[in-house]
């Protein structure tokens, strides 16, 4: 039984616990992460986006192997010990190639997957909710199921090939949106009990195929939509209430739990009650970066006011901004509204789409001159207490350096730490809220 098993295990066996995923390509998001994990003696379950990490690069420049590599190395500079860190694909499927036939976006999404599975990715989720070009729209939940269990009998025979271990899968048809909604104007439709069943039974049919047997005993989780998610400008908070049918319908299922997306920026009383309420994966991304780019932001109004004249400064804000608005795919279709409106969305909007453009080599370029300015004019603890107050008390105290990227990671990691005390077991003996978050090793 593999880390992930053992807990969706101890979960359905009375306990209250849980298992975080962050699905992020972030650098100091990862190592923030990986701090949060020692602290709270988590698991660190990392998921990488079928559009962030593919067979053909994804917009990180990294293939399922070399994200793998990457991550493994990141952890082992860290200090963080690798038996607790665990590799997930989210969102896998034919997401990326929604615009070609059928037969050729799934001939992509079988080489995707094939390609995690073979990089030793465990948790495998299995998305083929979106429709393609000739599709019916929206697909009938037969032919979603029939794609799932296509792409499980690939990872299947590639975990083999390679000597792996076989992965364990999430299925289920009602996906939020990756990375949060448009708008929530409209609200949000918690999925109906018999929803949830049809789309059980439908699955556990279509993974009668040959030699898919052992596979469906891997299926730890069904994505459901329990309330949650958020837009450019808003948080649509959980209310157990509400969900309240739908999370005893789980409760009296053999061995699975759900898995409940676009959770972020739920308070963390929503996050105990999520995980208590057998919603046991939770996803964190966008508000993770989010964080980033508030600590980094802080750091650069710092640098305005301390640097003396003449002397260069970053400017990261507007090059952000001006990266945005030269390369604008990635926020174009998202994002609406008059030139003050899109420019207040592109900074400050809680889908993040800032998070695409770190790695532009002059946005990249802008965050080191950042970094080194402050390491060469440390900043006096008015001025941090000024823009990062939480981060200042904790210098203070002897417990964070006050080092740039440690003062950022810290920033993230208060809020990944609400998501390991939700799901820890010793959530209890920890505290909520109020627990600092813990300093950066180096």
């Amino acid at each position: 039984m593999s880390l992930v098993q053992s807990l969706i295990a101890t979960h359905r066996s009375g306990e209250r616990v849980g298992l975080y995923s962050v699905c992020s390509s972030n650098e100091q998001v990862l190592l923030a992460a990986m701090d949060v994990a020692q602290r709270y003696g988590t698991p660190l379950l990392i998921e990488a986006t079928s559009n962030q990490v593919d067979q053909f690069g994804g917009y990180t420049g990294m293939d399922p192997a070399g994200f793998r590599a990457w991550v493994e190395a990141l952890a082992r500079d860290h200090g963080f010990p690798a038996e607790r860190l665990v590799l997930g694909g989210d969102h896998l499927g034919p997401n990326a190639w929604q615009a070609l036939p059928a037969g050729e976006a799934m001939a992509h999404a079988r080489d995707l997957v094939a390609a995690y599975a073979a990089a030793g990715f465990h948790k495998i989720h299995l998305d083929c909710s979106m429709a393609c070009a000739g599709d019916p729209d929206p697909l009938p939940d037969e032919l979603v199921a029939a794609r799932s269990a296509e792409l499980a009998a690939v990872a299947e025979r590639a975990a083999a090939a390679a000597g792996l271990p076989p992965p364990v899968y999430v299925i289920g048809t009602e996906v939020p949106v990756p990375g949060g909604e448009t708008s929530l104007e409209g609200g949000l439709a918690v999925t109906a009990p018999a929803a949830a069943a049809r789309t059980l039974e439908i699955h556990r049919q279509a993974f009668a195929a040959p030699g898919l047997a052992p596979a469906w005993e891997r299926v730890i989780a069904l994505v459901v939509q329990p309330g949650v998610d958020f837009d450019h400008t808003g948080v649509h908070a959980y209310d157990p209430a509400a969900a309240a049918a739908l999370s005893d319908f789980v409760a009296a299922q053999p061995r699975i739990v759900f898995e409940a997306h676009s959770t972020d920026y739920q308070t963390e009383a929503a996050l105990h009650a999520l995980v208590r309420d057998h919603y046991a994966i939770l996803k964190v991304g966008p508000a993770a970066t989010f964080a980033y780019r508030e600590a980094l932001f802080a750091l650069a109004a710092i640098e305005d006011e301390l640097l003396p004249e003449g002397e260069a400064r970053s400017r990261l804000p507007d090059v952000l901004d001006r990266c945005m608005v030269d390369k604008p795919r990635h926020w174009q279709r998202h994002y609406a509204g008059d030139a003050h409106a899109l420019r207040l969305l592109r900074r400050y909007a809680l889908s993040d789409r800032c998070r695409y453009y770190w790695g532009e080599p002059e946005v990249k370029a802008a965050v080191e001159r950042l970094v080194a300015n402050l390491r060469r004019h440390p900043p006096p603890p008015s001025l941090l207490s000024q823009f990062l107050p939480e981060q200042q008390r904790e210098v203070q105290a002897g417990r964070l350096p006050a080092d740039p990227l440690a003062l950022v990671r810290h920033r993230i990691a208060l809020r990944l730490s609400e998501y390991a005390r939700a799901c820890a077991r010793n959530a209890a003996a920890t505290g909520r809220g109020g627990d600092a978050a813990p300093a950066a090793p180096h």
